[in-house]
């Protein structure tokens, strides 16, 4: 049969219903981001285990807990942005491998440093998987419902980190901490050998590395499930990218802005996200509130933010992902300063605490959904993993700048009143780059 039609490869995905294997695709990017949850959160629970056996002080083990986020932060920048060269499929492979590798090896660990060091290479391999699952799942599913699916996708995070609670709950008594490690490490080698026969590469970047019609024709006719025998060339329309390397467009003309306010919006929503999650436990401690109640408000945070991820996707698909997220961080500084005013006495704090997860977590989430269409397909990965390893500086500065105002003297009331202001800082860094996205986009559609 003869090939001569021209596709446009993003507008056959979004006029057609999603197939069997986006959904599958879908179900893969969601497993990855569960796997990255319990890699996240495992530490946590066994270090009062390791601790005790092998007699370590807290600040000795404090080495320990700070070497994975450190590493999420590089690997995401620079192992990250690495698709853009190699493609997404590679990637994901060598990322999920990795860390299911470095995290049985860090099991057989025996001492502080020999762990530190194998945390830091676990997050150097999880840190290129959120980026690269963000990218390659908005690459193939339609733009009517991109952010609601990414956003859904973004709550195995939570759910990854309240599954490896309950293993630790069940396993550590009876095996050790090692076997929650073994566990953490199987799941993502499986995972790994799942991805292995049935992940797709991105149709897209493989249009702009120049790769055969031929290849690119039997990779999406088999994520569609459509007849594209018909077809003999594949184009993208999207906005064009000057420089030649990936990095050094991010900070051209075209995009600096736009780099600009997604990394101070990401910033400064993990900034106030850490901040609570981290000290709000102490501050209710320091009202000698129980731990148990403490415990049972903070986790209000995760359960609001869920449902918050789920809502704010849906109401950046149908009301437009600018507005929706910025109003979500608006009304997460709105809440914060409800917070502050109510204090830790307010009889309806449990709920307070959860509208503030509702909002803020919420409009991370819905962030995370919205960068990828900040970059055209060239950049892309490089544009996300900058966003995530440059804000992840903000989680560092929440869970640690808490102490620091409390040694300060400032009380419950002005420390969470003053973090409705990084909240609308969010607000408005989101607000001005849809405007510079969207007058872009409109110049490119009509050049």
């Amino acid at each position: 049969m003869q090939q001569s039609e021209t596709l446009e490869i993003q507008a056959f995905i979004d006029e057609r219903r999603m197939s069997a294997q986006q959904w599958l695709l879908t179900a893969l990017c969601f497993a990855i981001v569960l796997c990255d949850g319990m890699d996240v959160a495992v530490m946590g629970f066994l270090a009062p285990a390791i601790i005790e056996e092998w007699d370590l002080s807290r600040a000795a083990f404090g080495l320990v807990m700070a070497a994975a986020p450190i590493g999420l932060a590089l690997g995401a920048i620079f192992a990250g942005s690495s698709s853009d060269f190699f493609g997404r499929r590679r990637v994901l492979l060598a990322s999920v491998f990795a860390f299911g590798v470095l995290t049985w090896l860090t099991a057989e660990a025996r001492t502080p440093a020999q762990m530190a060091a194998l945390r830091l290479a676990t997050g150097l391999g999880l840190g290129a998987a959120m980026p690269n699952t963000t990218t390659l799942l908005s690459e193939y599913v339609p733009a009517r419902s991109r952010s609601f699916l990414l956003a859904t996708m973004f709550t195995g995070f939570n759910f990854g980190s309240a599954i490896i609670g309950f293993v630790a709950a069940y396993m550590l008594p009876r095996w050790g901490w090692q076997s929650v490690l073994h566990f953490g490490a199987a799941i993502p080698l499986l995972l790994w050998l799942a991805m292995l026969f049935v992940l797709p590469e991105s149709a897209r970047f493989m249009v702009v590395r120049g790769h055969p019609a031929e290849r690119i024709r039997k990779v999406l006719a088999r994520v569609s499930g459509a007849d594209l025998s018909g077809i003999g060339r594949f184009v993208l329309q999207e906005e064009r990218v000057a420089a030649r390397q990936p990095v050094a467009a991010l900070f051209s003309s075209a995009f600096a802005r736009r780099t600009f306010t997604l990394w101070v919006c990401y910033f400064m929503g993990l900034l106030v996200i850490y901040l609570t999650t981290s000290w709000l436990p102490t501050m209710m401690r320091n009202e000698s509130m129980s731990i148990d109640y403490a415990a049972n408000v903070t986790a209000m945070f995760q359960l609001g933010g869920t449902l918050g991820a789920i809502l704010v996707g849906l109401a950046m698909d149908r009301f437009g992902a600018t507005r929706s997220v910025a109003i979500a961080y608006m009304a997460g500084g709105l809440t914060l300063i409800l917070l502050g005013v109510g204090g830790l006495q307010a009889a309806v704090l449990p709920l307070i605490v959860a509208l503030v997860g509702f909002c803020m977590s919420g409009g991370q989430t819905g962030l995370n959904a919205y960068a990828p269409n900040c970059y055209p397909t060239a950049i892309r990965a490089t544009g996300v993993s900058w966003m995530l390893g440059v804000g992840r500086l903000g989680s560092i500065l929440g869970s640690s700048i808490g102490g620091v105002l409390m040694g300060f003297g400032w009380s419950f009331t002005t420390i969470f009143c003053v973090l409705a202001i990084p909240a609308g800082l969010a607000a408005l860094a989101i607000t001005l780059n849809g405007r510079d996205a969207e007058r872009a986009r409109a110049q490119a559609i009509g050049g």
